[in-house]
């Protein structure tokens, strides 16, 4: 059988999968990628900030260097221009400036939704792929890579067998590609993140007021506290456009020895008053209809309730975005803002006249989704390579997550080019052996800046963490803390103690650094002694578990993508609790599972055979 051939497939249409296509176009190497989703960007979530950066030594190929019209067509959210840390205990919140160790080497970083945002990456470089006989090939799941008389075989479930000379691994944290050619072995809960997000709809102007930032700027801000529920790791929230990500990230080892709902973790942080303050925005309550009423009647009040809602709800969004408001006097339905004003009245007027609608206060929630996430300090391959595989991004287990610095796309995207480069060589010299393409590509990540911050610490940032909380009180830190920050205060001490912890390495620290302590009891005691008390005006809606899986998109597969391998193991039985999308149940002892409602976050791939599900199934996030 002859098969059809390409020089490059890029397996997984992320942000960094989508970087090594738009490159090796770039380069005129022909090359495809195989995405399993419907399209590019609904299979994907993040938190999550995207950074352009600027590192002291080295250099790194930014969004903005790859796609060069990235700041004036990417369909990105806002720029983020303050980034606070909140400390939270009860109603007490304690809050710090974290705005300069944000900016640190940084060009800009800014809020993103990874639906539209890798639609927009995929546009990029799909044309310029097209003309050198490459592309996007979405809603394809491959099942297997084997090598056979010299030539390389890939398998799906979708298309027939074809030959490639590379391959680039960007399947993401749960790589199948790493497992099934035993490139490394599973990621453990002690290299994993377990990240839980919402998304929040709310007005851009009134975003813009309540977080006092400008239409083109952004906010993040961090939580750490009761929150936790006494977990290692915090909440965040970023603002978007038009919306607010809301999330927790926390260390999965740490769930595992006290497990809890994910989807719990999101609540508390919902319910603490400040956040409830930072969501809450007016909406509708409907009036019970009148079961006394003939059932046409009911149907019609109910249609004509939900119609009269809809058509406010999205005259209001419009009406409170300046473009909107542009887009409606340019239409020549309205002359002025004051004429966009009345009719909004008259609507507002309508529900409460015909239908008895009023208005209150409460949050509005469109998107609950999961990922687990990688420690670069923990689990990067020191091996990114499998015979003529690279792997890069999270398939890599690269990022950076040092204290508030939380960075991923960013590695990916510069992982994604540093391959393609790799790649290209290769092709060049037709040498695809791991000494040629592998080592060499092993070469260009190390001398990444980034691989220095996931191996050592830098001393300039954490001159910047320690100023801004010079007003902490040392006895909140402790007797296990407080010498040490007295001693990293001092210039001349904090360049040796900084040194002596990186001769030390990252392993040795960071049971102390990444801790209850730093992330629960001293967040809380600062809120106590130093906090401001906040109080909010109204008890947030909280949905189900149930009732938000039910508002998401699948294309549901009879076949389950997941085997559970030991129905009563201890991890397994924990995973009824820790999974986000409550697929696992316990009966008589044994652990089950429903995989209609799975997140394909992977959660309980440690002891599953985990596949993503096949091309075009599973679930299709909205926003991500």
């Amino acid at each position: 059988m002859i098969l059809e051939k390409y020089d490059v497939a890029i397996i997984g249409g992320g942000s960094a999968g989508l970087a090594a296509l738009k490159q090796l176009s770039k380069l005129g190497k022909q090359a495809i990628l195989l995405e399993a989703g419907t399209k590019v960007g609904s299979k994907n979530i993040s938190g999550g900030i995207l950074y352009s950066k600027k590192p002291k030594k080295g250099k790194v190929t930014n969004v903005d260097d790859l796609y060069e019209n990235f700041l004036d067509d990417a369909p990105y959210e806002r720029k983020i221009t303050k980034y606070i840390l909140h400390s939270t205990s009860k109603d007490k919140e304690y809050s710090m400036d974290l705005t300069e160790a944000h900016d640190y080497q940084a060009n800009f970083g800014c809020s993103v939704l990874m639906n539209k945002l890798n639609s927009w990456f995929a546009n990029q470089a799909v044309e310029s792929a097209e003309k050198i006989g490459g592309g996007i090939i979405p809603g394809v799941h491959v099942k297997s890579i084997t090598w056979y008389e010299g030539k390389t075989i890939i398998q799906t479930d979708e298309l027939e067998e074809f030959e490639v000379k590379a391959i680039i691994a960007a399947d993401g944290v749960n790589s199948e590609v790493a497992e099934m050619v035993g490139a490394r072995s599973k990621f453990t809960p002690t290299q994993l993140y377990q990240g839980v997000k919402v998304i929040v709809k709310l007005p851009e102007e009134v975003i813009d007021e309540r977080f006092g930032i400008g239409p083109e700027e952004g906010a993040a801000h961090l939580f750490a506290g009761d929150i936790t529920l006494n977990h290692i790791g915090g909440g965040f929230l970023y603002t978007n456009r038009d919306t607010l990500s809301l999330g927790a990230v926390y260390h999965y080892d740490s769930l595992i020895r006290n497990p809890v709902e994910p989807y719990g973790l999101i609540d508390a942080l919902i319910r603490n008053p400040l956040v409830s303050e930072f969501v809450k925005d007016v909406v509708p309550i409907k009036k019970e209809i009148d079961k006394s009423l003939p059932q046409e009647e009911q149907l019609r009040i109910r249609f004509g309730v939900a119609k009269l809602i809809k058509t406010w709800k999205e005259f209001r969004e419009t009406s409170l975005s300046p473009n909107g408001r542009k887009s409606l006097i340019d239409s020549g339905k309205y002359k002025t803002n004051e004429g966009i004003q009345e009719k909004l009245s008259t609507i507002e007027k309508q529900m409460s006249e015909k239908f008895d609608v009023t208005f209150g206060e409460d949050y509005v929630e469109s998107e609950y989704g999961a990922k687990l996430v990688p420690d670069g300090k923990r689990c990067r391959m020191e091996k990114p390579f499998f015979k003529n595989i690279l792997f890069i991004g999270d398939a890599a287990g690269r990022g950076v997550f040092v204290g508030p610095r939380i960075e991923g796309l960013n590695v990916g995207i510069d992982d994604g080019v540093r391959a393609a480069n790799a790649v290209a060589r290769s092709l060049d010299k037709d040498d695809f052996s791991e000494i040629y393409m592998g080592q060499y590509y092993t070469q260009l990540v190390e001398e990444s800046p980034y691989t220095l911050d996931m191996k050592q610490i830098d001393k300039d940032y954490l001159k910047i963490f320690l100023d801004a909380t010079k007003d902490v009180p040392k006895d909140i830190i402790g007797s296990r803390y407080g010498p040490i920050l007295k001693m990293m205060s001092s210039g001349t001490f904090r360049g040796i103690a900084v040194k002596f912890a990186n001769i030390l390495g990252y392993d040795k620290l960071l049971p102390m650094i990444e801790s209850e302590d730093t992330y629960v009891k001293v967040p809380i005691q600062l809120a106590e002694r130093l906090g401001v008390t906040v109080s909010s005006t109204y008890s947030p809606s909280i949905p189900s578990i149930a009732d938000r899986i039910a508002k998401l998109s699948y294309n549901d597969d009879h076949e389950s993508h997941i085997k559970v391998l030991n129905s009563d193991s201890e991890f397994m039985k924990k995973i009824v609790t820790l999974c986000p999308a409550k697929c696992y149940s316990e009966e008589g002892g044994k652990v089950v599972i429903q995989h209609e409602g799975c997140v394909d976050c992977g959660t309980c791939s440690q002891e599953t055979e985990w596949k993503h599900p096949r091309g075009e199934k599973g679930i299709h996030y909205q926003y991500g």
